[in-house]
């Protein structure tokens, strides 16, 4: 192996630095027992126990995984059938507009897409009286819109790349399209829906700009009341659930890493 320049490395340590230097201080700090974020007195665990007491904490957690996981099912659904459709072999002039227009929430900004759906569903509400309120329906809504495009963009490259002989197989040996379609593209497709699923759950989960126009006093976020208690002052419940956070994430990570290798184990031998 070639061995690597002093300035890539440089660069590559400064990198990690910048990303990981602020999560180890903002970890150090959640065991601090000072009431005041950034002053270390001793060490405590007092503020998990109060992330466990905060009712508004956890209400705020329920319901972001709430929305996350409806939103994110419900991208799923609708990026594979839009996928499905942009991949048929018509040089349809809608086949073609179909395919830019889904991906137009990624380059549209997303204070511009949160104002306009809470203009439309203000729409909605005066001439239909639906929905009544802003809540966890709106939100939900406005995050399918927001995360369909990359579980469409994840399929659709995903359909682009399967051999097109195992369908005209399975056709001509008389299958019907409905069976193609759930035993032979889906399972082929199951780890770019995954990945999309997962995508959409984590982009809905860390959602700040278009919760903040869609949700109510009764569907308030993670994001959202993380945002507005920063503004008011921030407090060490906050930094001790960052860790929580960061703990499961990280085991999460690192389990899926683990049963991977396993897995690949025995192909390299």
């Amino acid at each position: 192996m070639k061995k690597m320049s002093k300035t890539i490395l440089t660069l590559l340590l400064f990198g990690y630095a910048f990303l990981y230097v602020p999560i180890f201080f903002l970890i150090i700090g959640s065991f601090s027992s000072s009431e005041i974020p950034g002053v270390w007195t001793h060490f405590s665990t007092k503020w998990f126990y109060a992330v466990l007491e905060d009712s508004d904490l956890i209400y705020a957690i329920l319901t972001s995984l709430k929305i996350a996981f409806l939103s994110a099912t419900g991208s799923v659904i609708l990026g594979i059938l839009a996928a499905i459709a942009t991949t048929t072999p018509s040089e349809h002039k809608a086949n073609k507009f179909l395919n830019k227009t889904i991906v137009m929430p990624i380059v549209v900004p997303e204070i511009i897409v949160g104002f306009s759906l809470l203009m439309f569903f203000m729409f909605v509400e005066n001439i239909f009286g639906f929905p009544k309120e802003r809540g966890v329906l709106t939100v939900t809504i406005g995050h399918i819109i927001a995360t369909m495009a990359y579980v469409h963009m994840t399929v659709r490259s995903r359909l682009l790349s399967l051999d097109p002989s195992l369908e005209e197989a399975a056709l001509n040996l008389g299958a019907r399209p409905f069976v193609v379609f759930f035993k032979i593209k889906l399972p082929l497709l199951s780890t770019a829906i995954l990945s999309g699923w997962l995508l959409a759950f984590t982009l809905s989960l860390d959602d700040l700009v278009i919760a903040s126009f869609l949700s109510g006093p009764g569907a308030t976020t993670l994001p959202v009341l993380i945002f507005s208690s920063v503004r008011i002052g921030i407090t060490p419940t906050i930094n001790a659930f960052a860790t929580m956070f960061i703990a499961v994430v990280a085991t999460c990570i690192t389990t899926g890493y683990f049963i991977t290798n396993r897995k690949n184990k025995p192909q390299q031998r």
